[in-house]
């Protein structure tokens, strides 16, 4: 069964990684959104919606349902997928399942994207200067330098166009209202990645709540933050092999 890892804002899919070697396994397809390490066609809308869309496509063309799973935005894509088009997974993954809960407030960082003037200005600093600068900002963060370089370098203008038309796309109530049909979600087994410390998808509540209505169940990864894939790669592999194991 393959296995397909879609990442999140503002990244790479090398933040994926030191998570493939811990898995051991040769059927993990790592994909890349447009605007975050691939291409964004001119004509690319870049909205949720359009990422749901780009992500079927993907889907469709592996040809046989997979095991989905998704961190940060690419966790909501994911989201997005089994509500729309359950016949192309076996079962997903999300860190980001409170996103969809209805008392959910975006980041702070999320809703300065979320305003015309002050999120183009924020993105160009954000994502401006060299790829070094980047690549230690990312490694001061915590991210292992290899890793840190990759990033850097998938960043840049594309990427900030990219995470404008999103986060725009989705400003409440625009999440809440998504949230509404999480319940559709159930039609495949799911599973919620719960890592304690990570403080940008809402809180441990919220998670719950959410993954209770799509009927998926909880991974709790106590003391790991919102990169928990680099963090400790060997316990959140042995979450998603748990997670498999029990759906043979």
């Amino acid at each position: 069964m393959t296995v397909v890892l879609v990442h999140g804002n503002p990244e790479a899919d090398a933040i994926w990684g030191p998570l493939v070697g811990a898995l051991g396994r040769t059927d993990v397809v790592r994909l890349s959104p447009p605007g975050f390490g691939a291409p964004m066609p001119d004509d690319f809308s870049a909205t949720y919606l359009a990422y749901r869309d780009w992500l079927e496509g993907e889907l469709a063309g592996i040809g046989e349902p997979v095991d989905l799973v998704g961190h940060d935005w690419g966790g909501g894509h994911v989201v997005n997928v089994v509500m729309h088009r359950p016949e192309l997974v076996r079962s997903w993954v999300s860190d980001i399942l409170g996103c969809f809960d209805p008392d959910y407030v975006w980041h702070d960082m999320a809703q300065v994207w979320q305003t015309p003037g002050e999120g183009e200005q924020h993105v160009d600093a954000f994502l401006g200067g060299t790829a070094e600068d980047r690549a230690a900002m990312w490694a001061a963060a915590g991210m292992p330098p290899d890793i840190a370089a990759s990033v850097a370098a998938a960043q840049g203008p594309e990427m900030g166009r990219a995470i404008l038309l999103l986060y725009r796309s989705a400003r409440q109530p625009g999440m809440a209202e998504v949230g509404r049909e999480l319940d559709k979600a159930a039609a495949r087994p799911g599973l919620s990645i719960l890592a304690t410390e990570d403080g940008y998808v809402g809180s441990e509540a919220m998670r719950r709540r959410a993954a209770e209505r799509a009927g998926a169940r909880t991974e709790v990864l106590e003391g790991l933050g919102h990169w928990w894939m680099l963090q400790d790669p060997a316990r959140g592999a042995a979450a998603l092999t748990r997670f498999w194991e029990g759906l043979d």
